[in-house]
């Protein structure tokens, strides 16, 4: 159904939190925000407002669960066919990349569609070519299609997303909308592990596409029950389409997101494919910055990022997003390459975080009525710095139910973490602005995972490559090199050394170095991730201020 906004009063305007007391932001952008700031009419049955909210949280966690998927799925499509694509390295880290470079680059564009046209309109349109690529992504004949429908799911992802979290703050206010935010946030979190359990099982009885065939079931069954179920929510103003901005939006966050993945898949950040697409990126921010404080309607008033708190929790949703991504990175070739799990057992291993996310994460808006959004959030990101440390002093030997306890911890810090900064974003920006204030989110989200991914991989890698080139001087130049790349790729040389070499230790051998090495390298990655999870929790606990609408009392 179509709503129609009824103008706010200043008294909800506060307990809303559009708009923080004290807030730095300029009276310019406070007049807009007051202006342009509106409650539409929600559903008055609290039934109506759970059914719609579960079918919203159904719908994200198929598509959060999208990457981490992928992940199991990696080693099997490297494989000839018929079991796999005969995937190049290369090609195995673009069928992740070629996702995020679509879904990063549209967030903002997708978040400023849903204001104009209707959330609920661009999330059915989202879902519809999520769900339409990902049953064309099973069947894909090559590696090279399966790159391409990948980023079409990115490009249809970007305008589900930001819908789901608007329709929620339309849905729900007050505290009951924090508690609903904190569940969002346990499904995205336990989304990450949820994937690889289920794409475990399915390759346990099925070829490598049946990963993609977890969506859409669930994506029909939400188009069906979407239009009668779930209300329509959109900016009744429908200001025009600030075009020069989402160019330069889109054009700055594509250059940055495709600089950060150049650097992790070469290792090096001083290369051109990596500076320059970064410098033109910022660039293109800057620009946009500019464009955007004289635009008369614009996608995005950054005279918001003047307020501090919502800056600092779009900043330690970055962090936080940088260690959890670059984290499961490594997690996953540290289970399957190291401790030689296969695709379900690795799936199994990661439940506890999930676990940890499913029980703490609602539980986050209590904890920051208590002792504040800051003390909550600071706290969460110490033990995920504490976490980290200890997983960085893991090896080959240590107790599976250490690494579990490990991860558990992982998890409760990130549910602790996640919730309250995320009601702080959403609530700065009028609710008109919902779909931006929820690509926003997304956008550092998706940026810090990236970033994470690219610069604890290139740690990974870079030191790995180090630590083991010297054992290799016996091969030629050419093997040498391709072995060094990467502990998969040792690996397969050892076995090749184990069947057809005399005498028969030394691909023995190689497999020991090898794991040495990886566990070296992995220590130094993870101890990077545990300095940016306590630079976070820094950050957080010395210059977050919370305000009177982050310590509302729970209802």
């Amino acid at each position: 159904m179509n709503t129609r906004h009824v103008p706010i009063g200043k008294n909800d305007e506060a307990q809303n939190g559009n708009i923080s007391q004290g807030s730095q932001m300029p009276n310019s952008a406070t007049s807009q925000a007051q202006s342009s700031g509106s409650r539409p009419r929600r559903p008055q049955s609290s039934t109506a407002r759970t059914i719609a909210f579960a079918i919203i949280m159904v719908t994200v966690l198929v598509v959060s669960m999208d990457n981490s998927i992928l992940y199991i799925v990696m080693k099997t499509l490297a494989q000839n066919p018929p079991t796999g694509l005969g995937a190049s390295q290369s090609q195995l880290q673009w069928f992740s990349d070629a996702y995020i470079l679509a879904y990063a680059g549209l967030l903002l564009t997708g978040g400023v569609a849903g204001n104009r046209f209707g959330h609920r309109r661009t999330l059915l349109i989202g879902l519809t070519g999520f769900g339409m690529f990902s049953l064309a992504s099973a069947f894909a004949p090559s590696a090279g299609w399966l790159i391409g429908l990948r980023a079409l799911m990115g490009l249809f992802a970007a305008f589900l997303i930001p819908a789901t979290l608007a329709i929620i703050t339309y849905l729900f206010d007050g505290a009951a909308r924090a508690k609903a935010i904190g569940i969002w946030s346990a499904v995205v979190g336990a989304a990450l592990a949820i994937g690889p359990l289920a794409a475990g099982a399915l390759l346990t009885h099925f070829w490598w596409g049946s990963v993609f065939l977890i969506n859409p079931p669930v994506v029909l069954v939400a188009l069906i029950a979407m239009p009668l179920l779930v209300p329509e929510y959109r900016d009744e103003s429908r200001p025009s389409f600030d075009l020069p901005g989402m160019l330069l939006a889109s054009a700055g966050l594509l250059g940055i997101i495709y600089g950060i993945i150049q650097a992790g898949d070469s290792a090096s950040w001083t290369g051109w494919k990596t500076v320059a697409p970064i410098t033109a990126g910022l660039v293109a921010i800057i620009v946009f910055a500019l464009w955007e404080l004289h635009a008369k309607t614009p996608m995005l008033d950054v005279r918001y990022f003047t307020d501090r708190g919502f800056t600092i929790a779009a900043l330690a949703l970055a962090l936080l997003f940088f260690s959890l991504f670059g984290g499961v990175f490594i997690m996953t070739f540290y289970l399957q390459s190291i401790r030689g799990y296969s695709a379900l057992k690795t799936g199994v291993c990661i439940l506890p975080f999930a676990l940890a996310m499913i029980a703490f994460a609602p539980q986050a808006r209590k904890m920051a009525v208590r002792f504040s959004a800051r003390v909550t959030s600071g706290s969460g990101m110490l033990v995920i710095a504490a976490a980290t440390f200890a997983l960085s002093r893991i090896s080959q030997h240590t107790s599976i139910w250490v690494f579990e306890v490990l991860l558990f911890a992982f998890g409760a810090g990130m549910s602790l973490v996640m919730p309250p900064m995320t009601t702080r974003i959403v609530s700065t920006l009028p609710q008109s602005q919902a779909g931006t204030s929820s690509a926003v989110n997304n956008t550092f989200r998706q940026v810090g995972g990236s970033l994470g991914i690219a610069v604890l991989g290139s740690i990974l890698a870079g030191h790995y490559r180090t630590a083991i080139e010297s054992k290799l001087a016996f091969l030629p130049a050419g093997i040498r090199s391709q072995a060094a790349s990467s502990i998969t790729a040792t690996q397969q040389v050892a076995a090749h050394l184990s069947s057809t070499h005399v005498p028969a230790e030394l691909g023995h051998n190689l497999l020991v170095q090898a794991t040495d090495a990886f566990i070296s390298a992995q220590q130094t990655a993870w101890t990077i991730g545990s300095i940016v999870a306590l630079a976070a929790a820094i950050l957080i606990l010395g210059l977050y201020r919370d305000r009177k609408a982050d310590s509302t009392k729970a209802e």
